[in-house]
């Protein structure tokens, strides 16, 4: 008979176990119920912004870039110069001439 003993400890082990989750369950289903739906708001606020950025493409002009004009090259006195500059290490007198 301590084959039965043992098997209904075990099997009172299993249903504590299975009340405990049957207790739990509920709460669980609902909150992440509430963190989809959250889910979903977000997602659909999403695309209502992306269809009104879609909607506003058409209405841009495209910008027209002229070849006729050349593009001012950069002046020496515009160039930074390095052995005035401040740095962790200095300029290498190669640099500088």
């Amino acid at each position: 008979m301590e084959i039965f003993g043992g098997f209904m400890v075990m099997m009172s082990i299993i249903s504590l176990f299975l009340a405990v989750v049957w207790l739990i369950m509920p709460f669980v289903v609902f909150a992440v119920k509430g963190k989809q739906d959250r889910a979903v708001e977000l997602l659909e606020g999403i695309d209502k912004r992306l269809a009104v950025l879609e909607s506003r493409i058409p209405a841009m002009a495209p910008v027209a870039v002229s070849m006729a004009e050349p593009v001012p090259a950069v002046q020496q006195s515009d160039a930074p110069d390095v052995c005035k500059s401040v740095s962790a290490e200095p300029a290498s007198e190669a640099d500088c001439s």
